[in-house]
């Protein structure tokens, strides 16, 4: 079964940028569909960005578009959330996904605030 580990989140300033990882192990990483999740306390989980299981194709919710870029590389087993211009409303806790049809598995979290 497949585990994952983020990283790389921290404190910024608005207007700053942060590099989330999310660090995959185990066999087929390459299957899986990689999707990043949000989550505010007291809020319900929030879409941010996907890749799909080879990376040919991204989505991304409409408060991100444009600032952050889902990535991958299927031969480090590691997906990539870039994020640029971050504002006070991008603060959350960050969680990937990785999921196929018959598996899903979910990171730790890793916890982003903006706050000058």
């Amino acid at each position: 079964q497949l585990q994952l580990v983020e990283s790389g989140g921290g404190l910024v300033q608005p207007g700053g940028s942060l590099r989330l990882s999310c660090a995959a192990s185990g066999f087929g990483f390459s299957d899986y569909t990689v999707t990043w999740y949000r989550q505010r306390p007291g809020e319900e989980r929030e879409l941010v960005a996907q890749i799909s299981a080879v990376g040919r194709s991204t989505l991304y919710s409409d408060p991100v578009r444009g600032r952050f870029t889902v990535s991958r590389d299927n031969t480090k087993n590691m997906v990539w959330l870039q994020m640029v211009n971050l504002k006070p409303e991008d603060t959350a806790v960050y969680l990937c996904q990785a999921r196929t049809g018959l598996d899903t598995a979910w990171g730790q979290g890793t916890q982003v605030t903006v706050s000058s």
